[in-house]
């Protein structure tokens, strides 16, 4: 489930909102262990991704760095070369 999330910090353009919430859901679903949340923990875990989602906005946000901006078709071509010397 984690290698969904992806590195969303130092990018042109900047991470979208999509891809905070995206990287927030893939981390609540890590740490409940649940795909779907059931019924009685649907609220619980709603919240959880709003408030992850807005810590990662404030660290992504809040971080500095000197290295350039990343190209993300650079750095996709790059993590699929990786996965094709890796799986095959």
């Amino acid at each position: 489930m984690c290698r969904n999330i992806k590195t969303l910090f130092n990018f042109e353009p900047p991470a979208t909102e999509e891809e905070i919430r995206a990287a927030s859901l893939q981390f609540v679903r890590k740490l409940s262990g649940f795909t779907e949340p059931s019924q009685a923990n649907e609220v619980a875990f709603a919240q959880a991704i709003d408030h992850v989602s807005a810590a990662a906005r404030q660290l992504i946000r809040s971080l500095k760095t000197n290295a350039p901006p990343k190209d993300r078709e650079i750095e996709a071509a790059k993590a699929r070369e990786r996965a094709k010397l890796r799986f095959g």
